[in-house]
C-alpha cells in the first residue's frame, strides 16, 4: 500500500511538472533567413568583400581565355572555305584545347568559389547561432526556423515573424564589443 501511495505521489508530481513546463514555455515561433542575415553583417559584408577581390584575379583570366577562344572562332568563320584543310584542322585543334582548358578553369574557379564560401559561412555561422540564442531567450521565443535552409519545410510565414533584421542588428553590435580578455591563472585582475 505504501508503495502504490508513493507511486501515485511521484505519478501525480510528474503531471504536475509537465503542466507547469507547458504552461511555463513561451510559445512564440520566429523566421530568420540564415544566409541573408549572414551576408548582411559587417562580418558578412566584409568576408564578401574579401572573396570577391581574391576571385578578381581569376575571374580576368577567364574573361580573356573567353575572348581569345570568340576571336580564333571568328577567325574560323571569316576564313571559312578559304582556309586551307591543314589551316582550318589547326584552328579547329586550337579552339578546342583552349576551350577544354578555360572550361576545366572555369570548373576550378567555381569549385574554390564554393569552398570559400562555404568557409566563411561555417565561420560566421557559430557567432549567429549564438546571437539567435540570446535573442530567442530575451524576447520569449520557443521556436526559430530558417527559412533559407531548403530542409526546413518554411512554407509560408507572415513578416511580422521574421527576426532577420533584428538579428543582424543584433549581431553587428555584439560583434562591435570588444573581447573579452580571459584571465590567466594565477592573474590577479
Amino acid at each position: 500500500m505504501k508503495t502504490l501511495t508513493l507511486a501515485l505521489l511521484y505519478l501525480a508530481h510528474g503531471v504536475w511538472t509537465v503542466a507547469q513546463a507547458q504552461t511555463l514555455a513561451p510559445d512564440k515561433v520566429g523566421v530568420i533567413q540564415t544566409q541573408g542575415a549572414l551576408v548582411s553583417t559587417k562580418d558578412g559584408k566584409k568576408a564578401l568583400a574579401e572573396l570577391q577581390s581574391r576571385l578578381e584575379q581569376p575571374t580576368k583570366e577567364l574573361e580573356r581565355q573567353q575572348t581569345e577562344i570568340r576571336q580564333l572562332q571568328d577567325q574560323l568563320q571569316r576564313g571559312g572555305k578559304a582556309l586551307a584543310e591543314a589551316a582550318r584542322n589547326d584552328l579547329v585543334r586550337r579552339i578546342d584545347q583552349k576551350t577544354k582548358i578555360y572550361n576545366r578553369d572555369m570548373q576550378d574557379a567555381q569549385d574554390e568559389a564554393g569552398q570559400e564560401q562555404r568557409r566563411l559561412f561555417d565561420e560566421l555561422l557559430p557567432k549567429l547561432i549564438a546571437v539567435v540564442e540570446k535573442y530567442a531567450t530575451a524576447n520569449g521565443y520557443s521556436l526559430i526556423l530558417d527559412a533559407s535552409n531548403q530542409n526546413t519545410p518554411v512554407l509560408y510565414a507572415v513578416e511580422a515573424v521574421n527576426i532577420t533584421k533584428d538579428i543582424v542588428e543584433l549581431y553587428d553590435k555584439e560583434s562591435a564589443k570588444p573581447p573579452v580578455a580571459k584571465k590567466q591563472p594565477g592573474q590577479l585582475r
